[in-house]
């Protein structure tokens, strides 16, 4: 087996949402959008961080007596972590061999048979560290584990040919159909996203489409409607899924030192007038 390595900041099991059945979500680190409502910010960047939870820290002092720079500098040796009786530090960002994280998934292939699930592979953006992604899928194929890739779509399209073979699934995200709303908000424009999703759907390959509903950004009936006829125009995807904006990753933007944007949560009505427009 190629041990090849990834930086990942969590590898969370029992998960219902990422895919069909009973499923282990391996979160990649690193993105190349910047969602203004990202819920995982700390997925972000590619490297380690330091988070903080300035709530639960007493001001014991024993981070900066333990840590050898005094918390000047970090080099993400842990000691701060370790000693905290508060736990009010904690590293986020972890490298992993393939051996490392087969081990993790392979606990629950029982679970993944009986329920019909399996391994999902997310982020940050999961198809930018392709020869960990690709070893990753393969592995899971020779174990007979369903895979599933969450993708917000905007690499080359090459990157999903070369992992064709061992993907059964992909969660493909739609953020917004306009190109400059969709700057605004994520940082790129969408013209790859959508061309990379039209030749995605004209596949063999089972494709979800997720579309979060943010409100005051995406959640007009003229934005779901642009997104229902572009999909109209393509091949049917497998599933269409609203995901409702929800705030409970806001307080981590503190966590890592980083101002928050607020939304509000869509309401169940708009939320049954939005599927309407798309059913």
């Amino acid at each position: 087996m190629i041990d090849t390595k990834a930086i990942l900041f969590d590898i969370q099991r029992n998960s219902y949402v990422d895919g069909p059945g009973i499923r282990t979500t391996v979160f990649f680190k690193g993105c190349n959008l910047r969602c203004a409502w990202c819920h995982n910010p700390e997925s972000q960047s590619a490297l380690p961080q330091m988070m903080f939870y300035q709530r639960k820290c007493t001001g014991c002092g024993k981070c900066k007596e333990k840590c050898p720079h005094h918390l000047e500098r970090c080099d993400f040796c842990g000691r701060c972590t370790l000693y905290c009786p508060q736990e009010a530090r904690e590293i986020c960002g972890k490298e992993y061999t393939v051996r490392e994280v087969l081990y993790e998934i392979l606990k629950d292939q029982s679970f993944y048979n009986s329920s019909g699930g399996g391994v999902t592979f997310s982020g940050g953006e999961c198809m930018l560290q392709m020869d960990f992604l690709t070893e990753m899928l393969k592995r899971c194929k020779e174990n007979g584990i369903h895979t599933a890739v969450d993708t917000a779509g905007h690499v080359p399209y090459e990157h999903f040919e070369k992992i064709f073979p061992y993907t059964d699934l992909f969660l493909y995200d739609v953020k917004c159909f306009d190109s400059g709303k969709h700057k605004q908000y994520t940082g790129v424009g969408n013209k790859l996203i959508l061309a990379n999703l039209k030749r995605l759907l004209a596949t063999d390959k089972a494709i979800w489409v997720r579309i979060p509903i943010i409100p005051s950004v995406n959640d007009s009936e003229e934005e779901i409607r642009r997104i229902k006829c572009f999909l109209d125009s393509c091949k049917p995807p497998d599933k269409v899924e609203l995901l409702p904006y929800h705030a409970m990753g806001e307080h981590k933007y503190a966590v890592i030192g980083k101002k928050v944007q607020t939304f509000s949560v869509p309401s169940e009505e708009k939320m049954k007038q939005l599927k309407n427009i798309l059913s």
